[in-house]
Order: structure tokens, then sequence, then C-alpha cells
């Protein structure tokens, strides 16, 4: 393999021209003889067994070159790319220019990784938020302990309210014909919890077990399904059954039974500190996003559509995994949300866009300061994503290659000294800072407004 030429044609696209030529492609012609002989054809002679002349002589020496070009093409392309010291983000656009006896000659145009200009990345400040826990965050996180532990019991002596679990039977109709989905029977339904329509679970607070009623709502205009969106609907309901939550006391007792303290002060206390480490490693992240928009914003660089596609695309499977844990399809979770799949597609751009380019200002920080990974890192890192994921470390080195575990871990090195070089500003000093530097601002000079000339004629 020989590279003729790299040239840049535009930004971020960069054209090849190489050539393969001698022994490689000569073995790569006769490998192509060899594995399509026997499908070969030729008058006197029996399928396979024909001679590899006659067999060039009647259908051309050529007819192998191009299997034996497809066999080639990997390896050349690669070694190419090393040699140019490029990085392709996406499928190179191939023509072949020659192909004879001697070899072939090609030309990949690709679409290669943007190396940003930075700006100022070391000794930036942001607002960092002080950390604390309240006595009201601990009640309200013990309300939902409560909540959680409830007990669910009948209730066949008074009348629905909201906050119970109402089982009933519906039918919908629409000027007086039923629709497809508007059916359920014994269907668990918490009135107040806004998961039907508007409406529907107020009418039926104040209905006993039993009874039979009419709900009369309105669908809303956004409302998923389009052919019932903005219509007046009537359902026919039946309460079958109340049950209600019953709260438990919280002391000792409950202490015991959710947790294992023995008293609800010391349950108390461990919650706080795990309460204050968890605003603490949000308040570190918030803190890091914010310097992270500060460095993209300081930097020039023009990324590729090839990039943001193909993170959007990643985003998405994520999203489409998550959907399938809880047993709903994308394409239903569309249906529900009212979305298309290009609409649905276009939520994650702006979150594609912020991610390539934190990458690659990760990726040049590093490079600049000469941030690498050990090998010891690496080995680490592997250990940590096998535990993680409960997979061995030899079929985990298949999925994920060393080099892009390096790659990681210099990012997060680049991320470490962008954020230890880095001031952390209360908001009160935050709010100083902007009103020193409205100060420190240079005032437009006045310009004084040039007097009118008198006419010629005026008295």
């Amino acid at each position: 393999m020989s590279l003729v030429s790299s040239k840049q044609v535009e930004t971020n696209r960069c054209e090849l021209t190489v050539e393969v030529k001698g022994e490689a492609f000569s073995k790569a012609v006769d490998a192509a003889f060899a594995k399509n002989m026997k499908k070969i054809t030729i008058p006197g002679f029996r399928k396979g067994k024909a001679p590899r002349a006659m067999v060039e002589k009647m259908y051309g020496k050529g007819m192998f070159y191009e299997d034996a070009m497809n066999a080639l093409y990997p390896e050349a392309y690669s070694a190419a790319v090393d040699e140019a010291g490029i990085k392709p983000v996406d499928s190179a656009d191939v023509e072949v220019l020659e192909v004879n006896d001697e070899g072939f000659t090609f030309k990949a145009t690709v679409t290669t990784k943007p190396v940003p200009e930075l700006g100022e990345y070391k000794g930036l400040s942001a607002v960092k938020a002080a950390v604390e826990v309240t006595d009201e965050q601990i009640e309200h996180q013990f309300a939902h302990l409560r909540d959680q532990y409830a007990r669910v019991i009948e209730v066949t002596d008074r009348a629905a309210k909201l906050g119970d679990i109402a089982d009933i039977n519906f039918e919908g109709f629409v000027d007086g014909v039923a629709f497809e989905g508007g059916k359920g029977e014994n269907y668990p339904l918490t009135l107040g919890s806004g998961s039907f329509i508007p409406g529907f679970e107020d009418q039926i607070v104040g209905h006993s077990v039993g009874e039979e009623f009419d709900v009369n709502v309105t669908f809303p205009e956004e409302y998923g399904e389009k052919s019932l969106a903005g219509k007046a609907a009537v359902f026919k309901v039946k309460l079958n059954g109340l049950k209600e939550r019953q709260l438990p006391e919280v002391d000792d007792e409950f202490a015991k039974d959710v947790s294992e303290f023995d008293t609800l002060d010391a349950f108390k206390q461990d919650m706080k500190a795990k309460m204050l480490a968890s605003a603490e490693e949000k308040a570190n992240s918030d803190f890091e996003n914010k310097l992270l928009e500060q460095v993209v914003a300081n930097m020039k660089v023009e990324v590729p559509d090839c990039m943001i596609e193909s993170r959007i695309r990643e985003l998405m499977q994520d999203f489409g995994m998550r959907m399938s844990q809880q047993g709903l399809s994308l394409k239903d979770f569309l249906q529900y949300s009212g979305q298309n799949e290009e609409q649905f597609k276009e939520t994650f751009r702006p979150q594609a866009e912020s991610q390539v380019k934190t990458r690659l200002a990760m990726e040049a920080i590093a490079a600049a300061e000469q941030l690498a990974a050990t090998d010891e890192e690496v080995e680490e890192e592997y250990k940590k994503l096998a535990e993680q994921y409960h997979m061995e470390i030899e079929k985990l080195r298949g999925l994920i290659t060393a080099v892009e575990i390096s790659e990681d871990v210099a990012c997060r090195k680049a991320l470490d000294l962008v954020r230890e070089s880095a001031t952390a500003l209360s908001e009160e000093a935050s709010e100083e800072k902007k009103e020193e530097t409205a100060e420190e601002a240079p005032k437009p000079k006045r310009t004084r407004k040039p007097k009118a000339e008198k006419p010629a004629d005026a008295e």
C-alpha cells in the first residue's frame, strides 16, 4: 500500500489517494480465482476445471479484480488513514481511479474529527450552590417513606375521596359511539393522580361502591390520539371497590421496620448524612457543567453533521432500551406522547450537540496538556466496568478497546484540570463580581448634538 497524497478539500473533509500494487494485488487476484473457479463453466471443460488462462481469455483478466480490491481495501484504507494522521468519523466515499494487472488506485474522501481551537479553560469561575439539608427536606423524605410503606385497606363505610384507590369498570363514547382503547375492567385508579383525562377522577369522588354513573369529559386539544383530540366524551363507569392507604406512625418501630437502625434519631442522622452527600454530589456536578459550558463557549469548532446524527441515534437507542425495560416499545411511547419519530429525534439534538462539543473540548485539552492514561489506570477502569456490568474483564475487552478506555480516562483528567483551576463562587460573590464588572466597564463618551444652522433667509 502506498499513500500517494492526502489533502484537505474542505473543513473536516480529507481526500486520500491510495495505490495498491505488486505482490499483494497478485496474491489477492489468485485468491479470488481460487474462490470462484468452481462456479465457472467453460465449454469443453468440466465445471471448475478450466485453466485460468482459458477463463481469462474468455471473460477477460479483470473479472477477478473486483473481488481482489474488496479484499485489499479495508487494510489499505486503514493504513492510509494512519499514515495521514487523520481520525475518520464516518464511512468514506470511495472512487476507484485505476485498475490493471499491476494493481489499483482509489480515492477516499472522508469526514474527519475536528480539532477545536481552544479558548480559556483554566482559571474559570462559576457559582456553586451552597449545600444544606433542612428539617423540612428530611420531613419530606419521611413523607415519601410513609407513603411507600403504607398499608392498603378496603373501604366500605364511606364515599370515594381524593387519595383513594378506586377499582372501576369504564367504557367511553364519543357521539354515542364507543371508541377503541376507551374500555377497561377492574382498573385501579388513584383519585387525584392526574393519570386520566382532566376531570375524570374528580367525578368519581362522592360515589359509593356499587354505583354506576356517567363521567363527562373533553379530550385535550393536544391529546395524542388525534381522532379524539378536543372532543367531548361520556364514560359509563361502575365503582367496584375502594381502598385507602393507611400511613404508618413515624417512631422507633418505623425506623426498625424500614432501616438497619433501632431508633428514629439514629435513622434521621443517617438520612441527613446521605442527603448531604447527595446534595454535594449534585452541586459538584452542576458546577462542573457550568464550567464545561464556558469551555465550549470559549472554543471555536465546526462539528460535522454526521457526529451529531450519530450521537442522536445513540441517545435514542438508550431511551428505547429504558422504555423496553418498562415494557413499553418506542413506537408505543411515540403514540402516547403524540409525536412522530422525526419530532422525537429533534428533541435530542441540543443534548447531542452539547455532548459532542464537550467531548471534543476535553480531548483537545488532554492533548494540549499532554494528559494520558497509564496502563495501570486503564486496567483499573476495566475492573470498575466489569464490576458495574457484572461481566468478565476479557469479555469486556472485546466490547471496549484499551484505546477507548484510555481516551475516557484522559478526558476525565482534562475535566479535573478545568475544575481544580476554577473558582467556585457563592451566589453573593457572583452578584458582587457582576456589579464590579459593570462599574469597570468604560462608559460611552457623550457626544454633543450639533446645533442646527440658521436658514439664510431667517430673520
